[in-house]
């Protein structure tokens, strides 16, 4: 990409908003942020905003990208990153770090740096740590920008599976049994951590779910029936997350619920359920995002246990301080009772996602549903909130 081609200061007045997409970064949940932002950019308005997409490269580095949604679908299984995307070289794009100022810039090795105009918002669509988990938020603070989704708090709340957990206990939510191993736990005293697993197993029975303590996407996960394979699953999870947690599984339903503020405060859509995938132990990457498991929306609920999981959904909501969206994930057990299981501050956002979809059916079109998230945005004023 030229830098002639480069998106210039808008001369005009007024200006349409210019919306600046951020996906991509450093998580193992890349290639769903890229697929994510392709969704987003294909269903923004372009008459109504100027879109300044950037990405973040797995290594960490900001540069502008082609504004091509196409080139960032998951096609015959193969997965877009940000450096398929990027024809600018070596050149970065930096934020403005001055609340005074919004302008982005862009600069190459050996060039003058570039002003891209200023921007008004940023729809950031990454998920995983260095993007959902407060460390963006906090960055966007510092720089004045307002920005889709919960802030540094709640972002960081909903990337910690441990923290979550505790909020929602302290709340009077109820969340299904679980154990933490720390990091030193597991560095100094491995068959110390291996005989707290064990104590939990024959508590709360086997399979138990060893988890990465702060990814999504169902990435770096293992079903473990027994003590054999246990190792495996937590040294699995350590790639992702040197904090493991380790989660009894719970018979039921999973039931998906989404909330997105509106000017009077959250509202929940409808929910939708997850079915047991036929071709998997459960729902893993590849169900969810390679064989597309399909949800069943709107969940087969009676009205009363709709409405439940609807408060329910809020509560969780307001109770991590969230703000833009969320997509709260609960078990209904086999005795009736609703159980969290987690909330995902920046959800997967493709049309075929259960956010989207869930809206859909609640009478939110996605194209909506996107404009609403950038105008609840430029409405909120960044600081403490």
């Amino acid at each position: 990409m030229s830098t002639e081609n480069l998106p210039q200061s808008a001369q005009e007045q007024p200006r349409k908003p210019r919306v600046a997409v951020v996906f991509g970064g450093r998580s193992s949940e890349h290639v769903i942020s890229v697929v994510t932002a392709g969704a987003v950019l294909r269903a923004i308005d372009r008459t109504k905003y100027d879109v300044l997409p950037i990405g973040i490269t797995q290594d960490g580095r900001w540069a502008l990208t082609a504004d091509d949604p196409e080139r960032m679908a998951i096609v015959d299984r193969r997965l877009p990153k940000v450096e398929e995307l990027t024809e600018s070289g070596e050149g970065g794009v930096v934020l403005p770090v001055d609340p005074a100022n919004r302008e982005v810039v862009y600069s190459e090795p050996g060039s003058v740096p570039k002003a891209l105009g200023e921007v008004d918002v940023v729809f950031p669509v990454l998920h995983g740590p260095y993007g959902e988990d407060g460390t963006l938020q906090g960055l966007l603070e510092l720089s004045g920008v307002p920005y889709v989704g919960s802030g540094v708090l709640a972002s960081a709340v909903g990337q910690d599976k441990e923290y979550m957990k505790r909020v929602f206990t302290s709340f009077g939510l109820k969340v299904g049994p679980y154990l933490v191993i720390r990091p030193r736990e597991w560095e100094r005293d491995q068959s110390g951590a291996r005989a707290r697993i064990v104590g939990f197993a024959g508590e709360h029975g086997w399979p138990l779910f060893v988890k990465p303590a702060r990814a999504g996407s169902s990435i770096g996960i293992t079903k473990v029936d027994g003590l054999e394979g246990l190792d495996e699953a937590i040294e699995e999870a350590r790639r992702h997350d040197p904090k493991v947690i380790v989660e009894a599984a719970l018979r039921g339903r999973e039931i998906e619920c989404g909330v997105l503020e509106f000017e009077d405060g959250p509202r929940a859509s409808v929910p939708a359920e997850i079915p047991p995938p036929d071709t998997h132990a459960y729902y893993d990457f590849d169900a969810k995002y390679i064989d597309s498991t399909p949800g069943i929306v709107p969940a087969p609920l009676t009205a009363e246990e709709t409405a439940e999981v609807q408060r329910l959904a809020v509560d969780a909501f307001d109770a991590a301080s969230c703000e833009g969206l969320v997509r709260a994930d609960f078990f209904l057990t086999e005795d009736g009772e609703f159980v969290i299981n987690e909330i995902n501050t920046m959800p997967g956002f493709t049309p075929i996602s259960m956010y989207p979809q869930m809206w859909q059916q609640s009478g939110i079109a996605y194209p909506e549903l996107v404009d609403r998230l950038i105008q609840a945005a430029l409405r909120r004023s960044t600081g403490l909130r």
